[in-house]
């Protein structure tokens, strides 16, 4: 059941913020695809809630395998242990997208999902279908609330955060998740995103 921040409330403040961004994501559109072949938006099937699965939109932020520019990582593995790391040096990614990618820009298209339902504006972050594969029951609790833009654990380091760690703020916030909650991980989520800690 969800008790934070009202979704319709949530999926309103998803569309004006949208709208009122639209120039801006036109324009790095362009940039985008000034830069490299492939489309601007990167769309991935994730997990939601109850283990529903969504496709999840983003800007595209790696180059598109096969053009000119994409560089396959040496390493098959990421370079953190855990379900869900990320490479700290991923030659995939874009100029453009290095700086998207630090300061999470490359996930407002995901404001999308808010406005559909898919996903909450606060909760934890969705997964791959291939992550969810590796869920046991103590992973589980994640998926009793929608998956959010920004949550307790990118306000607390993000990447640098340990699998363990991310899984103990998901199941803390679903825990503690309440309007009050919501209003403080909101306010905390401007200055974390402008800090760029955690972010590759």
């Amino acid at each position: 059941m969800h008790k934070g921040i009202p979704m319709f409330l949530q999926q309103a403040a998803a569309l004006t913020i949208l709208l009122c961004l639209s120039p801006v994501l036109l324009l790095i559109a362009l940039f985008i695809k000034m830069e490299s072949q492939g489309p601007v938006l990167f769309a991935q099937t994730r997990v939601g809630e109850f283990g529903r699965q969504f496709r999840c939109y983003k800007l595209r932020s790696m180059h598109v395998p096969g053009s000119p520019q994409y560089k396959a990582p040496v390493a098959s593995n990421s370079d953190r242990d855990g379900i869900c790391q990320k490479f700290y040096h991923d030659p995939r990614i874009t100029r453009i997208g290095k700086y998207l990618r630090k300061y999470s820009v490359d996930e407002l298209p995901q404001l999308i999902n808010v406005v559909k339902g898919d996903m909450a504006m606060i909760g934890p972050r969705p997964h791959l279908v291939s992550e969810y594969c590796q869920y046991n029951r103590q992973i589980m609790p994640r998926l009793y609330c929608k998956p959010g833009l920004t949550g307790l654990w990118q306000v607390s380091g993000r990447a640098d955060t340990t699998f363990e760690e991310q899984l103990n703020l998901d199941k803390r916030y679903i825990v503690e998740q309440s309007i009050w909650t919501d209003m403080k991980i909101l306010a905390m989520t401007v200055p974390a995103v402008l800090a760029a800690k955690g972010a590759y």
